[in-house]
């Protein structure tokens, strides 16, 4: 699903970048990749999560995708000769992704999920992409802060079949994603990490 105007407000502003980086700290200490050789991010937009995940993580190689064709292009734009050959961004669907099974050894979202017509789709390909023992990083909001009298006017979610926490919990261990002692949750949002089971 494709963002409105006042959402890229949030996503391409330079607001955003020191959230990522905050989140991306609190992702380590849920459990760090160390030696990590290939990870996804889904809904990677303009690319700046995709260079912060290469920072943070090292991994050898990350694989960037949206559904927008247009953030892909402002992506693209943002490989430095330092991260050349180490990062692809591409357009695919979160929720029908291109990638073989068991592929990834960790999957980054930044906020997607919530976005997808299909979230339960969604969760089911970040599992079948994902190695026994990979992680699923995720940071995500819920109806309560996106679906409110004011936002639900202002901002392009679908309405239907939406999650709250209990869903969302419910959803990852059905998919055989456990998520790791630490993780923050409130009514509006939750930050943690998962792993799948071997």
């Amino acid at each position: 699903m494709k963002t409105n105007w006042v959402e890229r407000l949030w996503i391409d502003g330079p607001w955003r970048t020191p959230f990522q980086v905050h989140e991306l700290n609190l992702f380590k200490r849920f459990h760090d990749l160390k030696g990590a050789s290939r990870v996804l991010e889904i809904g990677c937009g303009r690319g700046v999560g995709a260079l912060l995940i290469l920072k943070a993580f090292n991994p050898a190689h990350i694989e960037a995708v949206d559904v927008d064709p247009s953030m892909i292009r402002r992506a693209q734009r943002r490989i430095t000769p330092e991260f050349e050959g180490r990062i692809n961004f591409r357009i695919d669907d979160a929720q029908d992704l291109s990638f073989p099974n068991r592929s990834m050894e960790a999957v980054f979202n930044f906020g997607i999920v919530h976005h997808l017509e299909d979230w339960e789709r969604g969760i089911r390909e970040v599992a079948r992409v994902l190695i026994p023992g990979g992680l699923f990083y995720f940071e995500e909001i819920y109806p309560a802060l996106y679906a409110g009298p004011v936002f639900r006017h202002i901002l392009l979610h679908p309405k239907e079949n939406r999650f709250d926490g209990e869903q969302f919990r419910t959803a990852l261990a059905r998919e055989g994603l456990s998520i790791i002692d630490g993780y923050r949750e409130t009514k509006y949002t939750i930050i943690g990490a998962a792993i799948r089971a071997n």
